[in-house]
């Protein structure tokens, strides 16, 4: 199943001259969602992680049912203060100022094996900022895994761990 099919574009979203990778049509459409995380589960379960960390909020929408799917835990990066409890925090720079995601301080292990999520990567800073915050929280990342990857962003450069995305867009 050709999953690009799914996948709407929305020009000048979130503002002028961007172009909105949407997902919605895809979740909307359960045999189409169902070979998206069939897909994903290929690429994840070989890896053999003890955790999947979504990135907020379409990561989650991959991380929790992939997690279920293959009998490991799940949890959240969130921006900051959308967390209970006690909190590891990461600032990190944006194109135009700083920004700070979270997790909770007992979500990881030291050591635990853990492959990342989100629906899209661009330019890879969330990622990398992710892969930063879980790995000063003691865990071991294997890898990042998107639906989407907009390949003429080259976010995956900024990465020193593998990256898989089962679709990509060029240009």
């Amino acid at each position: 199943m050709n999953l690009k099919n799914h996948i709407r574009g929305i020009p000048n979203f979130p503002k002028p001259g961007i172009f909105f990778y949407d997902i919605s049509t895809l979740l909307a459409h359960p045999v189409a969602w169902s070979a998206c995380i069939k897909k994903l589960a290929n690429v994840i379960a070989p890896q053999k992680p003890d955790l999947l960390v979504g990135i907020e909020s379409r990561g989650f929408l991959t991380a929790a049912p992939l997690a279920l799917e293959l009998g490991v835990g799940f949890a959240m990066i969130r921006k900051k203060g959308k967390l209970p409890g006690n909190t590891i925090s990461h600032e990190y720079d944006l194109e135009y100022g700083t920004d700070i995601i979270e997790i909770q301080a007992d979500a990881i292990r030291t050591g635990q094996k853990i492959v990342i999520l989100d629906d899209l990567l661009a330019t890879g800073g969330t990622a990398l900022a992710t892969a930063q915050l879980l790995q000063q929280a003691g865990g071991n990342i294997l890898s990042a895994v998107f639906i989407i990857e907009l390949s003429f962003l080259a976010g995956r450069k900024k990465m020193d761990f593998p990256i898989h995305s089962i679709v990509a867009y060029d240009e």
